[in-house]
């Protein structure tokens, strides 16, 4: 079994459900604007980020027999390898509840399929079977797998000289960090739950990446919406504060921002133009519409007019 240079593993995938309602209000009756359903997951998501910006890209995880056409037509669409294991059931459904006047949106997440030792242990055969490039491994992890697996993971594709991105909360961060990945991208409020204290601002931020950092990871990408976000290294802290944009929907953005740092990456660009980069595919996730120009071109024109500072060393 052979890889192309990137592979991302998303292990609770859904099928997102987006609702669409202006002026959505919990314990009254909303009236529903527009739905729209698309495979998902954070891995899957990236994948399409990547892949979307001609990248050559796998996508491994567990997917349900029963509701799997949406996903292999979705793969096939954009040319993702599809290297998915099938479990008996249905991929859970996910619904996002999407306000287009306040500019939010309300997750309501189901759990997952429930894997079995077997398909553990043949997930952990194509894992191992990986060798060199990048594998991003993204999102939560389904009802019974050990929060344990992502580092398990992650120290084995690192054997294989892999290069390891995490974007996970929770019990399954805290063991995967462990395990030294090259870099995470936790929002702000995942890193608050992580270090367990409040970081309301820049500073405080940038002091808790570094933190992480010290512990072992090369990169840290913090992302504070609006605010836009750190990039921190053991040598570079760089900010990048996206330009003001009609949002139309924050699903998938974050996804989008660790694809443009591993696409920069790839490229062997500067802290700074990563950060430039990552936050324009984040841009473009958050504006894209049914007309947007080529994505290339788009992506060029945000990446334009992020602003990047430097913020000295301690």
């Amino acid at each position: 079994m052979s890889f192309p240079a990137i592979t991302t593993l998303t292990l609770n995938p859904a099928l997102d459900r987006t609702v669409t309602i202006s002026g959505f209000t919990a314990g009254a009756v909303n009236r529903v604007e527009s739905t729209s359903d698309r495979p998902g997951g954070k891995g899957i998501n990236v994948a399409a980020a990547l892949a979307e910006h001609g990248n050559a890209v796998a996508a491994l995880g567990f997917l349900g027999r029963n509701n799997e056409t949406a996903f292999t037509a979705f793969f096939a669409a954009r040319g993702i390898e599809d290297h998915c294991l099938r479990l008996p059931g249905s991929t859970r459904v996910g619904i996002k509840i999407s306000d287009p006047l306040r500019h939010e949106t309300t997750d309501i997440n189901f759990p997952g399929l429930s894997p079995s030792c077997a398909d553990i242990a043949a997930l952990r055969a194509q894992i191992a079977a990986i060798s060199g490039g990048w594998c991003v491994l993204a999102g939560s992890l389904p009802p019974g797998v050990p929060a344990a697996i992502y580092r398990e993971f992650i120290t084995t594709l690192k054997a294989n000289g892999v290069r390891t991105v995490l974007d996970s909360s929770g019990d399954a961060l805290r063991e995967a960090l462990t395990a030294g990945p090259d870099f995470i991208k936790p929002n702000v409020h995942e890193l608050e739950a992580h270090v367990g204290r409040a970081l309301p601002t820049e500073v405080a931020v940038i002091a808790a990446a570094r933190e992480l950092v010290a512990g072992g990871v090369r990169l840290v990408v913090v992302s504070r919406g609006a605010d836009g976000a750190c990039f921190v290294t053991a040598g570079e802290v760089v900010t990048a504060k996206p330009p003001a944009v009609t949002v139309r929907s924050t699903v998938g953005a974050g996804d989008a921002m660790v694809a443009g740092v591993v696409a920069a990456q790839l490229r062997g660009l500067s802290l700074a133009d990563t950060a430039r980069l990552a936050t324009a595919f984040s841009l473009s996730a958050l504006t894209r519409s049914e007309t947007s120009l080529n994505l290339q071109v788009e992506i060029e024109a945000f990446a334009s007019r992020v602003q990047i500072t430097s913020v000295p060393q301690p």
